[in-house]
C-alpha cells in the first residue's frame, strides 16, 4: 500500500502513522465496525470525481444503524470529509476507506457506552485484481465456505466482522491457485464473490442473483442501470453454480474489482475463455462514465479539483 500523508480521524486530520487505537478497542476483539470502499478517479477533463459518494456514505450510516451504532456524523458531513481527505493528500485518484468502529472502554461482548470512532483514509490504488484481469479475465473457484444465513450476521450491513467469511474464501482460492472465490448462499445458490457481486450472460440476457442473498453493491446497481439503459434485458433471480458453467459470459462487479471478466470457474472454461462481447461493452462504458465521459450519468460523480 502506498501511504498518504494524513487520515481524517474523528473530525481532525492526523499524520498517517499517528492514526492509532488502543489494543483493547472493542471492534478489534468483536468485529463491531462498519466500512465502505469508494473510488475517486481522475477525469478526462483533468478534474477528479468520487463515484457515487453520497450513496456510499448513506450505506455506511445504514450499516451502522443495523448494528445499533449511531455514527456521530451525517452522511453529508462524511461526504465533505472524504473530499477534504482527497484534497489534503493531493490525490487526483484514490481508493477511499471510511470506517466507523466501537472504541475501547467496557470489555465484553456488550460494548456499553464505549466511544464511536470514525476515520476516513485514502491512498493511490490500481486495479484490485490486476490490470491484466480487466482485459483477459480471471480464474475463480466455488468456495467450500458458505455465505451466512441472513438472520445470523445481518448481511445487509457492510460490517467488518462479516468479512471473516470472505477472508477464508479468498485465502482458500489463492491457496488453490485461483484468483478469487464464488460463495454460495445457505440454500446452495450462487451469492457473490469474496468482495464482489456477480453477473452472467446467457442468450444475450444478463442475470444476477437477487438481493435476498447478496450485499447490494453500488457498482452492481450501476451496471444494472447501465445495462437497462443500453437496451439489455436484465433478470434478478436465483442462479445455480452449473448455470454459471454453461454461461456465455460471467463477470464480477465491485468498487475494488470495478468490472472484471471471469474466464474460468472450477477449471471449466467460460464462453471462449476471454472477456465476452457484452462484458466488454459494459466495461468500456462504465470506465467512460466514471471518468466523466458521459454527462447522462454525471449525477453519479462528486467532482473536485486538486
Amino acid at each position: 500500500m502506498q501511504k498518504a500523508e494524513k487520515i481524517w480521524f474523528d473530525g481532525e486530520f492526523v499524520p498517517w502513522e499517528n492514526a492509532q487505537v488502543h489494543v483493547l478497542t472493542h471492534a478489534l476483539h468483536y468485529g463491531t465496525a462498519v466500512f465502505e470502499g469508494i473510488r475517486a478517479y481522475e477525469c478526462l477533463d483533468g478534474t477528479s470525481s468520487v463515484f457515487r459518494l453520497e450513496e456510499h456514505m448513506v450505506r455506511l450510516v445504514n450499516s451502522a444503524k443495523i448494528l445499533g451504532i449511531t455514527i456521530p456524523y451525517t452522511a453529508e458531513e462524511l461526504m465533505e470529509a472524504a473530499i477534504a481527505t482527497l484534497k489534503i493528500n493531493k490525490l487526483k485518484g484514490a481508493y477511499i476507506r471510511p470506517l466507523t468502529f466501537i472504541g475501547d472502554g467496557a470489555m465484553g461482548v456488550f460494548p456499553g457506552k464505549n466511544p464511536i470512532r470514525t476515520i476516513i483514509a485514502a491512498w493511490p490504488w490500481g486495479a484490485y485484481l490486476g490490470e491484466e484481469a480487466l482485459e483477459k479475465g480471471i480464474r475463480v473457484q466455488t468456495s467450500t465456505y458458505t455465505r451466512p444465513h441472513p438472520n445470523t450476521m445481518m448481511t445487509k450491513s457492510k460490517a467488518s466482522g462479516n468479512y471473516v467469511n470472505s477472508v477464508l474464501a479468498k485465502s482458500e482460492a489463492l491457496a488453490n491457485g485461483f484468483e478469487e472465490a464464488i460463495l454460495l448462499d445457505a440454500q446452495g445458490y450462487v451469492s457473490e464473490g469474496s468482495g464482489e457481486n456477480i453477473f452472467m450472460v446467457r442468450d444475450g440476457v444478463l442475470y444476477t442473483p437477487n438481493v435476498a442473498s447478496v450485499l447490494q453493491g453500488l457498482t452492481r446497481d450501476s451496471i444494472i442501470c447501465l445495462a437497462k439503459d443500453m437496451g439489455y434485458e436484465l433478470v434478478e433471480t436465483v442462479i445455480t453454480r452449473d448455470m454459471l458453467y454453461t454461461a456465455e459470459e460471467v463477470f464480477f462487479t465491485g468498487t475494488a474489482a470495478e468490472l472484471t471478466p471471469i474466464r474460468e470457474i472450477d477449471r471449466r472454461t467460460i464462453g471462449q475463455g476471454r472477456i465476452g462481447e457484452i462484458t466488454k461493452i459494459l466495461q468500456q462504458e462504465f470506465f467512460n462514465i466514471i471518468k466523466g465521459g458521459n454527462e447522462d450519468y454525471a449525477y453519479w460523480l462528486s467532482r473536485y479539483s486538486i
